[in-house]
């Protein structure tokens, strides 16, 4: 799972409020400064902190303005926001929170308050993003499951059709599974579940490159960017990688080790392309290869057609 550092953007017009504060606070996260609010909102997207602390009080946009565009973003909406005000106001403080603020530090600082409230909402946004992390991985396996898949799958598709560079999605299925945990039991079948997880893992070379478990024995990868040659190169790697874990597997009927079959599905979609439609064809070519025989990978594209579909939009001249 990832475990990122976390980052507080501190944002004061004033430069000795900005260094003292980062002062008190730099031995907690990674520290970035903003003097103005178009700043703050730049480095906001940029670089996605945990944790930002705003002043109330800047000149052309105050803190409360900055705050109503934070939340209005899909970027920066979730970000959790301190509000560093030298105002005495409850009623400042209560139109500050109900905008989305989570909290308030009143100047002059204090350490001892400023270092409890930074922490205590540092820790609450790590045990925040530890349950999502959750959410989108697979208990046993440690790999992202089906729920992160559809996501994941809809951004690159989306990619892929403004780049109009080829996505290959493939479904792998393990073997003879039932067969396996009748045999061997399920605690057995758990432990090649695992290996296999990590052995696919360890056969995508590229940061770029998405495996998780789609469901019982069966899982996806996710290749953006990616021609025919390197599709066919990367899906035949993960299958010899899991034959080469040589998992005894007597009761297969195709080799006596555990393999896997893979249907493979390489395109460019177009802004309208049917996520759950091109899972169903990584599908049936998955079905295809444990037909022919299992242990195979089975791989079809639409390249042609795209460029062809392509070469005949353009103009004539």
């Amino acid at each position: 799972m990832p475990n990122d550092k976390q980052t507080v953007l501190i944002v004061d017009d004033d430069v000795n409020s900005r260094k003292m504060l980062r002062e008190q606070i730099k031995s907690m996260a990674k520290i970035i400064l903003a003097k103005n609010g178009m700043q703050a909102l730049e480095l906001a997207k940029e670089h996605q902190p945990t944790l930002i602390l705003l002043d109330v009080m800047m000149p052309i946009m105050n803190g409360f303005s900055v705050l109503e565009q934070l939340k209005q973003s899909e970027q920066t909406q979730h970000i959790n926001v301190i509000f560093i005000t030298a105002l005495d106001s409850h009623v400042d403080e209560a139109y500050g929170l109900k905008l989305g603020a989570c909290d308030y530090i009143h100047k002059p600082y204090h350490y001892e308050i400023v270092n409890a409230r930074v922490s205590t909402h540092l820790e609450l946004a790590k045990q925040r993003k530890l349950l999502e992390d959750l959410a989108h991985y697979d208990s046993l396996t440690m790999i992202p499951n089906r729920r992160h898949l559809e996501e994941h799958l809809e951004k690159e598709c989306h990619k892929a059709s403004l780049s109009g560079e080829p996505i290959c999605i493939a479904l792998i299925d393990v073997d003879s599974f039932k067969s396996y945990n009748d045999n061997y039991g399920h605690r057995a079948g758990d432990f090649v579940l695992k290996k296999v997880a990590r052995s696919l893992k360890l056969s995508l070379t590229r940061d770029e490159d998405f495996v998780c478990r789609y469901g019982g024995e069966e899982f996806c990868l996710i290749l953006p960017n990616c021609d025919l040659n390197r599709a066919k190169a990367t899906l035949e790697k993960c299958r010899a990688s899991v034959q080469e874990l040589t998992i005894e597997h007597n009761f297969s009927g195709i080799l006596p080790v555990i393999t896997v079959s893979i249907g493979g599905y390489l395109l460019v979609p177009d802004d309208t392309a049917d996520i759950e439609n091109i899972l169903i064809k990584a599908d049936s070519y998955l079905y295809q290869a444990k037909h022919l025989g299992r242990n195979q990978v089975k791989l079809e594209h639409e390249l042609e057609t795209h460029l062809t579909n392509k070469s005949q939009a353009l103009p004539a001249f």
